[in-house]
């Protein structure tokens, strides 16, 4: 009888541990690679040192050109495979194929009509290597939850995708005002993400994130403004680069949580399709990452509030 009694009361014993035990919290971590265009290969630098260090991502969120390797990542490339992807899909020869009915368009509106889906490259090309590189992927073949980016034109909102195929997403987020045309997905014209947010940290607060590692590049102006091209991106530049100051500092601000600006510090000057350079540019994003890691660490091992009891 009394050994019965013991054995009720150490159970007892038991069960009030469990209950009073500190349960640790899972502490979820989001990559955000900003707009950026070639830049953005940094990013591949940033997750070999995440693997190396064993510091797993819990989503990835990606905005015009870094829709492109949060796609990738996410989709569980290694670094090579997606430094190699770029090398294929990412060329001047993509801004090469005039759209001659949008020139037309805009010289000649009153004969020829002007309407919103004006975009004065062909994209043909960009969309066929979207395709090869993509196939038919689409959102829940991701590994890693993915989040894509764009800006609806006509009211200048940010769209969140994260459903349907992966090659409309990039193609809408990659959507540069007035080089290419917006993309249509469901009711919607798509344009370049950056327009309503070049770092779009807020996407994974949203979604949770309680630690986010967020790489952002400020956009090149043009040494030579000699075309139309040129100068609509010299002024998207500018635009970006406050847009980019502004919304980091109200995220720094406002977020409860851990922000952490990876921004890596280039001495070469890189232009929008300097594929050579991404060696250089990966190696940039690692050393970058490097200096992070330790405070990524405190934070993922700082002991969490305990759990209250029952």
């Amino acid at each position: 009888m009394k050994r019965e009694t013991s054995n009720a009361k150490r159970s007892a014993e038991d069960e009030q541990t469990t209950v009073n035990e500190v349960v640790p919290k899972l502490k979820r971590v989001a990559l955000v690679i900003g707009a950026g265009s070639v830049k953005c290969a940094a990013a591949i630098g940033l997750r070999k040192v995440f693997q190396r260090e064993g510091i797993e991502l819990d989503m990835v969120v990606g905005c015009s050109g870094g829709s492109l390797y949060a796609a990738t990542m996410a989709l569980g490339h290694d670094a090579q495979t997606i430094a190699d992807m770029t090398r294929r899909l990412w060329t001047r020869e993509i801004t090469e194929r005039r759209s001659y009915s949008a020139w037309l368009r805009m010289l000649l509106p009153g004969v020829f009509g002007f309407d919103e889906r004006f975009g004065l490259l062909d994209d043909r090309v960009i969309m066929d290597r979207l395709r090869a590189a993509f196939g038919d992927a689409t959102f829940a073949d991701a590994r890693i939850p993915l989040y894509i980016v764009a800006t609806d034109l006509r009211n200048g909102e940010q769209v969140v995708l994260s459903r349907g195929g992966l090659v409309d997403a990039i193609r809408a987020s990659i959507a540069i005002p007035l080089l290419f045309a917006p993309h249509p997905i469901e009711d919607r014209l798509l344009v370049d993400g950056y327009l309503s947010d070049p770092l779009p940290v807020g996407v994974a607060i949203k979604e949770g994130a309680d630690v986010i590692v967020a790489m952002g590049f400020e956009s090149h102006f043009q040494s030579r403004i000699t075309s139309l091209p040129r100068f609509s991106l010299h002024l998207t530049s500018l635009m970006t680069n406050n847009l980019l100051r502004a919304k980091f500092g109200l995220h720094n601000l406002a977020h409860h949580g851990e922000v952490i600006p990876v921004i890596p510090k280039f001495t070469q000057r890189i232009s929008q399709f300097d594929t050579d350079k991404i060696p250089y540019i990966v190696e940039e994003g690692e050393r970058a990452a490097e200096e992070q890691v330790p405070y990524i660490r405190r934070l993922l091992e700082r002991e969490p509030a305990p759990m209250q009891t029952l």
